[in-house]
């Protein structure tokens, strides 16, 4: 690699990746485009509203709902649901510039985990820009708290996960992930993890019109003590992990990569974003950052084309240097 440098550049797609799939909550087919764009772009969502076409920015300002599944949605009407695994692959790679293309109201949920889309994504490859990444990098402790569940972003020099869970049912119970981030550790540790849902909740939720698309190929139900998709588990902590993938995608709604730690105890989707929608609304409690190239020759480079440990811990560790205000 002689004396390139990777990393510090914001990164595409190669080319455009084509996802089929079903609705989890509209249970409707839908299909996913997602394409190359340019630099400072961000991600967005392309979505037909009355026979046009409307860009949504995949960013807290445009949270429409949060029940369930994170909707985003513009001034017109026009809206795009769970979002949250897409934007969680996107932001576990390091991807910085998407158009997401779709043809209908909601985002194929796979399997209910993130690796579909980082599959699909690492078959096509990804392309650096030239423009330079920036980082929102965290300067003070903010802290949301709501019904004894409790979210806070903290000063730290990289990106950092701290995510426990207590339920009730002896089948989930207690559980912890915590974890520095990069793309290798979110494809090994994160990226498989399904969503899960409560057999006694089903009903209500097909009364109320979601949950239509839910099935044992894409969920993993639990009935009393027991889970019932014949597969069983694939961690024996899968349920906090999935949390965890979950707060990527939330957090990814802050438009730009984040410098911090972020912890949570009992959290979900509408805790995460109140916690972003917190921190962007204290001017003094983040600032914009660019961090340093990064030698080649740290890249840790897998057989299989995905970019191990060693790029996301470089880059961040190279924000060390990053000025604590602008």
């Amino acid at each position: 690699m002689g004396n390139s440098y990777v990393g510090a550049k914001q990164t595409t797609l190669s080319q455009s990746v084509v996802m089929t799939g079903v609705g989890v909550h509209s249970g409707a087919p839908v299909s996913i485009t997602l394409h190359p764009a340019d630099a400072d772009s961000g991600i967005n969502f392309l979505v037909s509203k009355d026979g046009k076409d409307v860009e949504i920015q995949a960013h807290c300002d445009f949270i429409k709902n949060l029940t369930l599944c994170t909707i985003l949605g513009s001034e017109c009407g026009a809206v795009v649901a769970t979002v949250e695994h897409l934007m969680s692959a996107l932001r576990g790679l390091s991807i910085d510039n998407v158009l997401v293309e779709i043809d209908n109201g909601e985002v194929p949920i796979m399997d209910g985990s993130a690796m579909p889309f980082v599959r699909a994504i690492e078959e096509v490859g990804l392309k650096d820009l030239d423009a330079p990444r920036s980082f929102i990098k965290v300067l003070k402790p903010i802290r949301v708290e709501e019904n004894g569940c409790w979210g806070e972003l903290l000063p730290y020099n990289g990106f950092r996960l701290d995510v426990e869970i207590d339920f009730e049912t002896p089948v989930i119970g207690r559980q912890r992930f915590n974890s520095d981030l990069n793309p290798g550790v979110f494809r090994e540790e994160l990226a498989r993890a399904r969503t899960f849902g409560f057999m006694e909740q089903v009903e209500g939720l097909w009364a109320a019109g979601r949950a239509l698309g839910a099935s044992l190929e894409n969920t993993v139900a639990i009935d009393k003590d027991k889970v019932l998709n014949r597969e069983g588990l694939r961690w024996d902590d899968e349920f906090v992990r999935h949390k965890a993938l979950d707060a990527v995608g939330d957090l990814a709604l802050a438009g730009s990569p984040l410098l911090c730690s972020y912890k949570s105890y009992r959290g979900g989707h509408a805790l995460n974003a109140k916690a972003i929608s917190t921190l962007l609304a204290d001017k003094d409690a983040w600032t914009k950052v660019s961090v340093p190239a990064v030698p080649a020759h740290v890249i840790e480079h897998h057989s299989d084309g995905h970019v191990g440990d060693g790029q996301g811990a470089a880059v961040l560790s190279a924000a060390n240097f990053a000025a604590d205000r602008n």
